[in-house]
């Protein structure tokens, strides 16, 4: 299926399957036009547009005053192009050594012409790994998606320590900072304070002595924690 569908149209399903699942439980909710139309920075009438054209390849489903949702057939071409994506991510880091705050926007074009072979090489060369650079989970080859954790930085009261589970790697300039922080996947990090209403959040990172760095309430929900 997925070779028959578009690159707009499989960054389309993995954008509604991110949004499906972006809440505190982890449960697919159907989504709404405009908050799609955020996602992929374009207009509402474009995505109205994109949306009927998945719902007649079966891919999306619409759910009247609520959104659209992923059909079975359309969770499976987002999960087979966010397999693609992680695993290209996981390989230009491992193995060509491109840091970790550009392997996102390479796998990006990537991830639409990887072929199912070349997957599994690249897979069985890496050693089938269950993470990215930053944390999120790969789909297995059958794509079931595993399970990660929920909760976010900010969550974590004061006093209170955590290990990073994973990283968003949305923004390239975020990733550099956290990296120079020392804040990636498995490090622990000890919250001491946060500042009134939105921060920021005071922190000591594992590794870094006794220095505090000092993180805004945007950059602690953008980091998950075991």
């Amino acid at each position: 299926m997925r070779s028959s569908t578009s690159p707009a149209a499989q960054d389309y399903l993995k954008g509604i399957f991110a949004l499906e699942q972006g809440t505190q439980d982890g449960a697919p909710r159907p989504v709404s036009t405009k908050a799609i139309a955020d996602k992929m920075n374009v207009s509402p009438a474009s995505t109205t547009n994109m949306l009927k054209k998945l719902g007649s390849m079966g891919l999306v489903r619409h759910v009247p005053y609520r959104g659209a949702e992923l059909t079975d057939a359309g969770r499976k071409v987002a999960l087979e192009v966010i397999r693609h994506h992680r695993l290209l991510e996981t390989y230009l880091a491992e193995a060509l050594g491109v840091p970790w705050d550009k392997v996102h926007e390479e796998a990006e074009i990537l991830e639409h012409v990887l072929s199912d072979e070349l997957e599994d090489r690249i897979a069985a060369r890496l050693g089938d790994p269950v993470v990215d650079p930053h944390g999120h989970p790969i789909p297995t080859k059958d794509l079931a998606m595993p399970v990660a954790s929920r909760d976010v930085l900010w969550q974590v009261a004061d006093g209170g320590e955590a290990q990073v589970d994973r990283v968003s790697d949305s923004e390239a300039e975020a990733l550099r900072y956290l990296a120079r922080l020392g804040i990636k996947p498995g490090v622990h990090v000890h919250v001491i304070e946060r500042g009134p209403v939105d921060g920021p959040l005071f922190v000591r990172v594992e590794g870094s002595l006794n220095e505090v760095h000092a993180i805004s309430r945007e950059l602690a929900e953008a980091v998950w924690v075991a």
